[in-house]
């Protein structure tokens, strides 16, 4: 008994009540900034792709809308912008991100969906948030490690508002930056700010991300088998998206030195690769596809290839948005191509092949499966959490994120030097 009151709770509970008050007050605040912040976003973004929608030409103003988001990285002097990568640094460093990003990044990706530019939103949600919290962080004059944290609650706040998944939010802000280590002490902020975030959103008539997945098959080893597989095909389908995304930022870089140039060749390609396929269903993000592949088990053959070359185009040639959306579509639509040789049920393995591909993507095992409860529901949870160790594994030291760091390898318990 005497040693239990001798542990530094008991020697100094004002600090700890104290740093509750404090992260619960800060983290709240960010919260309800980014609560904000998002819906604003996301009604850009919808209100964006809905005209497009109705009205399909619109596509043809894309190497306009190129041009527009060039010019005005250019004039906010942000030529250079490094993207969420640049928000993966802050945490990791402390490197200031400018307030400036937050307006630039929401007006550029509602630019590209409004316009056909197949992009996510969650890299621009990152972007808003981190760039607020950063923005926070200087002007409360934090420590820097203090500011890392402030930043990790503007990533899993502006996720959480956008996506109404909070818990992922919270865990994918902690587990994102370095892979294999997570900064546990921040959770409670991270997690704080994305309720509240979401909460916002919520009063304001954002709805969460969710979907209605049925037939769930009961445990048993032979599915889990083929579960195993399909994730271990996943990862594979992961490395091509990965490297085509890097790739094609490379080609369009080397030959295209011009910004302006680059954008609009890349806008008449997308253009182009829309009248070839017949329809627009790869621009955009694409969320109606994500939820027939899940719900219904439908999808076009080779769905998801067509979404990686979309997705690779337009983000390579200076069009802004996310990558996880793009994720959901090509996992999703991998899956329901995979079924019938697995013989699953499509509408499941669209499930499991858009959990797997977030997963290795952006190397976050814990937040993946967290996610399958936050899409789907509980049904399933094991099958979810062998997709998610699986599809981890064997995508290898991939990442989405150039500045991600391995900290631990995924084949030996050994720590990379830093």
């Amino acid at each position: 008994m005497k040693e239990l009151f001798s542990a530094p709770f008991f020697k100094k509970p004002g600090d700890y009540i104290l740093n509750l008050f404090k992260w619960a007050a800060l983290s709240a605040i960010i919260g309800a900034l980014c609560g904000l912040s998002g819906t604003l976003f996301h009604y850009a973004v919808d209100i964006g792709a809905h005209a497009r929608s109705a009205h399909p030409a619109i596509l043809f103003g894309l190497p306009i809308g190129g041009v527009i988001i060039v010019f005005l990285y250019h004039v906010c002097k942000m030529d250079n912008d490094k993207g969420t990568n640049a928000i993966l640094m802050s945490v990791q460093s402390s490197e200031k991100v400018p307030l400036v990003l937050a307006p630039l990044i929401l007006t550029a990706t509602a630019i590209t969906h409004f316009f056909g530019g197949s992009a996510g939103r969650e890299g621009a949600a990152l972007q808003i948030g981190g760039s607020i919290a950063s923005f926070v962080a200087r002007a409360l004059k934090l420590e820097n490690c203090n500011t890392s944290v402030l930043v990790m609650c503007g990533m899993s706040g502006l996720f959480g508002a956008v996506f109404g998944t909070p818990v992922t939010a919270a865990v994918f802000a902690l587990e994102v930056a370095s892979v294999g280590l997570m900064h546990y002490g921040a959770f409670f902020p991270t997690l704080t700010s994305a309720i509240v975030a979401q909460s916002v959103a919520h009063m304001l008539g954002v709805e969460k991300t969710a979907f209605s997945l049925a037939n769930v098959p009961a445990f048993e080893g032979f599915v889990s088998i083929k579960v195993v597989i399909l994730s271990l095909l996943t990862a594979i389908v992961s490395i091509l998206f990965i490297t085509a995304m890097h790739k094609s930022a490379h080609i369009m870089a080397k030959y295209f030195k011009n910004p302006y140039v680059r954008v609009v060749i890349g806008a008449f390609i997308v253009i182009l690769l829309t009248l070839a396929v017949g329809s627009q269903a790869y621009n955009g993000a694409g969320m109606d596809i994500i939820t027939k592949a899940v719900e219904e088990g439908s999808a076009a053959p080779f769905a998801f290839l067509l979404k990686i070359l979309f997705t690779a185009v337009t983000l390579s040639s200076g069009f802004k948005g996310g990558e996880i959306v793009p994720t959901f579509f090509i996992g999703s639509t991998f899956g329901v191509f995979i079924a019938p040789l697995l013989n699953l049920e499509p509408s499941f393995a669209a499930a499991i092949g858009l959990i797997a591909l977030f997963c290795a993507v952006v190397n976050c095992p814990v937040a993946s499966v967290i996610l399958s409860v936050e899409l789907f529901g509980a049904d399933g949870f094991i099958y979810f959490a062998t997709a998610s160790a699986v599809s981890y594994f064997f995508s290898g030291n991939y990442s989405l994120y150039s500045s991600q760091k391995m900290v631990f390898s995924k084949l030996r318990a050994i720590e990379y030097e830093s």
